[in-house]
């Protein structure tokens, strides 16, 4: 048997009681797809960082009911900004950067893309409902694996070649929480999703040699073709 390829995936902090948590979903969803989830500890420490991914083939950026600070893209905090916590965004940073290092493989999940952008030198849309004219609902509440909206998806992109997006007869449709988007695409970055208020719903890297892929949505909840092979496709290139 192949040997399973060590995912990381960056936890979040509960500031009420201090404890680091994370939403069992991501580390499932990476088992499920051959891959073993390794915790990676809200610890802005650059040593540690380097050390804990010392022995990882990839990293997952999960969500978080958090902004990222806007003083990272250069902007003041519009009012209808909401809970930053600084350990989370240093730990995404440090862990974005040792990722770069070292070209390991990238999904970047809602909070994690919009971080991911911003870690290339990229903006954000602060708040969808007071910043996007006409804009369709983004946060849809409960039951949050409802597939709330559908998207457009680039032909030849990461997204746009996997077999269940080519093969769709029909739109595809994704679930939605999220109230920031990426409104500028950082370096070596690129759109190539799109929600029908053209609210990018997923970037992906342009350098060939290092597969980073983000998505606004959350696939780990989702019990759906693509979801499943967007899991597997990362795990295999975590694998290689």
């Amino acid at each position: 048997m192949a040997k399973r390829p060590r995912i990381g995936i960056t936890m979040r902090l509960e500031q009420e009681t201090g404890r680091f948590y994370l939403g069992r979903d991501y580390s499932e969803r990476v088992e499920a797809a051959g891959g073993v989830p390794v915790h990676i500890a809200l610890i802005p420490k650059r040593e540690y960082i380097a050390e804990a991914m010392s022995q990882l083939d990839g990293v997952l950026l999960p969500g978080s009911n958090t902004d990222v600070d806007p003083i990272y893209y250069g902007e003041e905090p519009h009012p209808k900004l909401r809970t930053v916590i600084p350990v989370k965004d240093e730990t995404e940073l440090l862990v974005l950067a040792e990722a770069e290092r070292r070209k390991l493989p990238i999904l970047a999940i809602c909070y994690g893309m919009q971080a991911l952008n911003v870690s290339r030198g990229g903006k954000l849309i602060q708040d969808i409902g007071s910043q996007v004219k006409n804009c369709l609902k983004h946060e849809q509440g409960m039951p949050a694996n409802r597939a709330s909206h559908s998207i457009r998806v680039a032909k030849g992109s990461i997204l746009g070649n996997l077999a269940a997006v080519k093969n769709s007869k029909d739109a595809i449709r994704v679930n939605t929480s999220h109230h920031q988007a990426v409104e500028k695409c950082g370096k070596g970055l690129k759109a190539t999703a799109w929600a029908k208020d053209d609210v990018i719903e997923c970037i992906e890297g342009t350098a060939k040699a290092h597969w980073v892929l983000g998505v606004q949505w959350h696939p780990e909840l989702m019990n759906d073709a693509v979801s499943d092979e967007m899991f597997s496709t990362f795990v295999q290139k975590c694998r290689s």
